[in-house]
């Protein structure tokens, strides 16, 4: 059967057919509504994270790209500590730090350089040193020929790290015995001399315990009274679904900002595993034999354990935009969870699951809840008529 159209039928056909392209071609053209996490929060604070190796010669595609897009500051995690840049008394091996360094320029991030002084993953060489006058002139020429290698290049430096024991007495370390007390300002005033343009920290662990938290203080006080450079304090974020509370974290914050320096949130995790009643915060010389109930999670998280992680960051988050003011930089430690430390401490062989990307590279919903809660917060920012 021949069907046959009048000109009046046939032009209304033609004219729907063209707006309908055009609006096909419009909402092609729409830019997205999404927002990568240095997008949403760069009007708040830095959010960074930790490379390894493998990320910082970006042998991963995928890996790359989260890292440019996602974080607007990056902190090495290994490569920059004395063991591995520094490994004799004169060799100095700038390699992978120099591409971590690039690497942080290429995406146009904040670079922070970690660490100068610890007692940690220390080179072999400082111990064979028995003169403590040879030693603070080794020490020194190793804060020195570090940092002025990166003048103008890295932006901070945790310049100092993990120095006190949790009663917040001076650590015993072997900085400590050699040059006493003073290697703390020592350390800050050489960094100075040769980058005097970077920011520098003083960082730790349990730093919302209050005994830590009042020395730490009374510590950097110490320092600022001689006239000597600390631009901040790193408070380590390694917790956990339920501790430390809110409260405690405020009041930390709170209690540095009060000395007049900023406040980074650095090496921030939550672990949601279960740990062992005596561990003693970060130390990473800790370890603890595995046993039953320690690793509940070895097949995958549970959707009810991974909402408690989604609300813990948003809780957490929500109280870092209310002090956004007094905040510099909010720093993952790591990417993903297959990369994070936690999996083997301090129980090696646990499965754990404490930052914002999957095993798979894919975002979690704790990711999606410090999103949405910054849109939250912008939209209640905006005034009314």
């Amino acid at each position: 059967m021949k069907i046959t159209m009048g000109k009046s039928a046939f032009y209304l056909m033609i004219t729907a057919i063209m707006l309908t392209a055009v609006g096909c071609n419009k909402k092609a053209e729409e830019p997205s509504t999404s927002k990568t996490l240095r997008e949403t929060y760069e009007d708040a604070f830095y959010i960074g994270t930790a490379l390894n190796r493998f990320q910082i010669e970006e042998t991963d595609s995928t890996m790359a790209s989260i890292v440019g897009e996602e974080f607007s500051s990056i902190t090495a995690e290994n490569i920059m500590k004395s063991v591995n840049i520094h490994p004799s008394k004169d060799t100095l091996n700038f390699e992978l730090a120099d591409k971590f360094v690039a690497l942080g320029e290429k995406y146009d991030m904040f670079i922070h350089g970690h660490t100068l002084i610890w007692h940690s993953q220390l080179s072999p060489w400082f111990g064979s040193i028995e003169d403590s006058l040879e030693f603070a002139t080794f020490t020194e020429k190793h804060v020195k020929d570090i940092a002025s290698h990166y003048k103008g290049r890295i932006d901070s430096w945790d310049v100092v790290n993990e120095a006190l024991n949790e009663d917040g007495t001076l650590r015993n370390s072997i900085f400590l015995q050699k040059m006493g007390e003073d290697y703390l300002a020592s350390a800050f005033k050489w960094t100075a001399e040769v980058a005097p343009d970077a920011d520098l920290y003083y960082n730790d662990y349990n730093m919302t315990n209050s005994d830590k938290r009042q020395g730490a203080i009374k510590m950097v006080k110490k320092i600022l009274d001689q006239g000597i450079k600390v631009d901040g304090i790193g408070m380590q974020g390694h917790w956990h679904l339920n501790y430390p509370s809110i409260e405690e974290i405020e009041q930390s914050i709170l209690d540095y900002a009060a000395l007049g320096v900023k406040v980074a949130v650095t090496e921030l995790d939550i672990s949601v595993l279960p740990n062992p009643w005596d561990l003693e915060g970060a130390e990473i010389s800790q370890n603890f034999e595995n046993g039953e109930g320690m690793n509940p999670y070895a097949e995958g998280l549970p959707d009810s354990v991974q909402l408690k992680l989604a609300n813990r960051y948003k809780d957490i988050f929500a109280l870092f935009l209310k002090h956004k003011d007094k905040i510099s930089r909010v720093t993952f430690w790591g990417v993903s969870d297959r990369q994070s430390w936690l999996n083997g401490f301090p129980i090696r062989g646990r499965t754990n699951y404490p930052l914002l990307f999957d095993r798979d590279l894919k975002p979690k919903a704790a990711y999606d809840s410090i999103i949405s809660l910054k849109r939250q917060f912008d939209k209640s920012r905006i005034p009314t008529n």
